[in-house]
């Protein structure tokens, strides 16, 4: 939405959003929209046309989620300062500073009108519930939404999956560091028929995303009369499913690590202000002020303006190092969900990477299946063409056209397997070139050294190479034994180096005898009866959180012991003994209520926590949403799952925490791609207004 047309609407009346919202609405049609909730509250949307079904999302979800879709509406619109003051304003600056809004105005050309019309759809509910729901608004000038304002929230949370706000933070403060491979994690598993047994293809889609929050999974059936009919998971705002399956083929993503970022300094001219050399040429960095409005106390907002600068390779930060330009592939594309709507009507294999060919998708590894019994994995991404000539692991000499953004590898160039002989794929966040078995993995050496793709492993890797290479076919059950899998592999591969600790001698130190024994005689499982992983987790917190006063790569065995008897404090401090249990420490956080927890960082079935008071931590991002897919030959696929929580984020709602038993249990609810079967055993069946 330009400029202009945002101010208008900000001394506009709310009643007159209202008027809009309510006009739209009437163009879809709600009384043609279905809404059928199911036993556990999943919303199961029907309706004639795409776009009405993306009408009924946006409904549905603002049912269940309505405040969450709000703040991620309000930072792509620059009003969380509005909302949240001082604590919303640097979100606003770095929207400013992204130039979302120039980024969506420059390619809204871009974008399909069929895919626009679902757009359209959801901008239309989400106006729609906000009309009806006044007393929920959070700031009544953000409505009505535009498909603008939309497609700027998509650019804003791509750009920060990866990795914009981080980078954003360390150059303002003029620190550079490496990724944390353990930040994030998710596993994708996919089994042809040649290794299962029952004739069926098995398919685990298993992201391990914040429980709660913006990036928290939201469950969702889609069907309409032009072919749409699929499920799985979106985030709040989303208009469609980004990973999940339709009648004929699914895929999980999984968060990849290649080269995302471009860093440039600048070459400042040194006596003119704000010139920056290109080449022989000086060239002068655009000024901006970013304009915020920050709420102080008693509703009172004030205005604040900040300065941003730009340059020919993007957006620059100064700091005390000098001038930083960055780059990253979001700020030449817009059309990833519309990528992902496509791939949500697909229909088959050879469809699908047509579809990926548009290479709109900035990141996310996919493993794919199907009912014809092709696997696929890719490491995807859009990634430019670099020159050789210059190190892209580092900071870039930003004076030379040589480094300059520009064309993008096109899809084949990226690393991809299609039907190993081994009869698997997999991916845990580890390097592209470990997908399947050795005899068929990818070479690292044959691909561009500058695209940045990495060889590592990760723990989950390592165990699911332990655990597949166990059986030559796999039944279903042996499926779900490796999906919640919760023992680390024999060998650790943390950031920090926790091997030396199992085999010190007990004997070194009387005092951590009694912890040091414990964390030896465990076998290395997860389990909420476990003795043994609480105190491998203190430990290891204690560790990361000395990274500013020790040297993690190369601990001494007096660091070890040291943090050993901080671990025995601890717990003596804590809950008054030493031998914990993992359930005892870990909890899993919902509302009033807790329970005892499972997993680890980096087991398969793994679990991140943070500290919640009392010695103890509680679940913070992990296992979530799960899907468990079968697809037999000639049938509709076969579906479980299960949300950490429930479908809705309303603590009224008796499907706020419905889902836990089934979660904490490791269980899952059976569904079904078939609409008729979904409203004969429906809950509750409505339209929209």
């Amino acid at each position: 939405m330009p400029y202009r047309i945002q101010a208008f609407f900000k001394y506009v009346p709310f009643i007159l959003s209202i008027g809009l919202a309510n006009q739209t609405a009437g163009q879809f049609n709600p009384s043609e929209i279905e809404i059928i909730r199911d036993q556990w509250g999943v919303p199961h949307i029907y309706a004639p046309t795409d776009a009405q079904v993306s009408y009924g999302l946006a409904w549905a979800h603002a049912e269940d989620d309505f405040k969450t879709i709000q703040q991620i509406l309000l930072a792509a619109k620059q009003m969380m300062g509005r909302y949240q003051g001082s604590d919303g304003a640097p979100i606003d600056y770095v929207v400013g500073l992204l130039r979302c809004e120039d980024i969506v105005n420059e390619q809204i050309e871009k974008v399909d009108p069929a895919f626009m019309k679902i757009v359209e759809g959801y901008a239309a509910g989400i106006n729609a519930y906000a009309a009806k729901h006044k007393d929920e608004v959070l700031i009544k000038r953000a409505f009505p939404v535009s498909t603008n304002d939309l497609f700027k929230a998509y650019v804003l949370q791509l750009a920060v999956q990866d990795g914009a706000d981080r980078l954003i933070q360390n150059l303002f403060s003029g620190r550079i560091d490496i990724i944390d491979f353990e930040a994030r994690g998710s596993n994708a598993f996919a089994i042809s028929r040649k290794k299962t047994i029952g004739d069926e293809v098995f398919l685990a889609i298993n992201s391990h995303q914040p429980l709660e929050g913006p990036a928290a999974w939201y469950e969702a059936h889609l069907v309409s009369d032009e072919g749409w009919n699929m499920l799985g998971g979106l985030f709040p705002g989303g208009p469609v499913i980004f990973h999940g399956t339709n009648e004929y083929l699914g895929w999980a993503h999984t968060v990849n690590y290649f080269d995302k970022q471009d860093i440039f300094q600048l070459e400042m001219h040194p006596e003119e202000d704000n010139l920056y050399r290109v080449d022989n040429e000086w060239l002068e960095l655009e000024k901006r002020k970013i304009k915020l409005k920050v709420k102080i106390f008693l509703g009172i907002k004030i205005g604040v303006k900040r300065d941003a600068y730009y340059s020919e390779y993007g957006p620059v930060v100064k700091n005390e190092k000098g001038f930083f330009a960055f780059h990253m592939a979001v700020f030449d594309e817009i059309r990833a969900i519309e990528q992902w709507y496509k791939m949500n009507k697909a229909r088959s294999l050879t469809e699908f990477k047509e579809i990926l060919s548009m290479t709109a998708i900035p990141s996310f590894n996919i493993v794919y299946a199907d009912r014809f019994d092709s696997l696929f994995y890719v490491g995807n991404g859009k990634i430019p063409m670099r020159n050789l000539k210059y190190d892209w692991n580092t900071t870039l000499p930003g004076n030379t056209e040589e480094t300059l953004p520009g064309e993008y590898h096109p899809f084949s160039d990226l690393p991809q397997i299609t039907n190993p002989s081994s009869g698997y794929l997999f991916n845990t966040n580890n390097g592209a070139f470990n997908a399947t078995a050795s005899s068929d993995n990818l070479k690292f050496d044959d691909f561009d050294a500058t695209m940045g793709y990495r060889k590592f492993d990760n723990n989950r890797s390592y165990r699911f190479m332990e655990l597949i290479d166990q059986y030559d076919k796999l039944g279903w059950d042996d499926f779900l034994d490796i999906k919640y899998d919760a023992t680390l592999p024999d060998s650790l591969v943390y950031r920090i180096d926790l091997n030396p600790v199992f085999r010190l001698e007990p004997s070194l130190d009387d005092s951590v005898t009694q912890v040091l024994e414990i964390i030896q005689s465990w076998d290395k499982s997860a389990r909420v009866n476990q003795v043994g992983p609480a105190h491998l987790n203190i430990l290891y917190r204690h560790l990361a959180s000395q990274s500013d006063k020790i040297d993690i790569k190369n601990l001494t065995t007096d660091q070890y012991i040291q943090a050993l008897k901080y671990v025995k404090k601890y717990l003596l401090h804590f809950f008054g003994k030493i031998e914990v249990t993992l359930g005892e420490y870990q909890k899993l956080v919902r509302g009033n209520n807790e329970y005892p927890l499972g997993g680890l960082p980096d087991v398969i079935a793994a679990m991140n926590n943070n500290y919640m008071g009392d010695g103890k931590v509680r679940g913070s991002s992990g296992e979530s949403y799960i899907m468990m897919i079968r697809y037999p030959k000639d049938a509709l696929p076969i579906i479980e799952t299960v949300n950490v929580f429930g479908a809705s984020n309303r603590p009224g709602s008796p499907h706020y925490d419905d889902q836990v038993p089934l979660f904490l249990n490791q269980k899952r609810k059976k569904m079904t791609l078939d609409i008729d079967e979904v409203r004969k055993n429906a809950e509750r069946i409505y339209h929209p207004e």
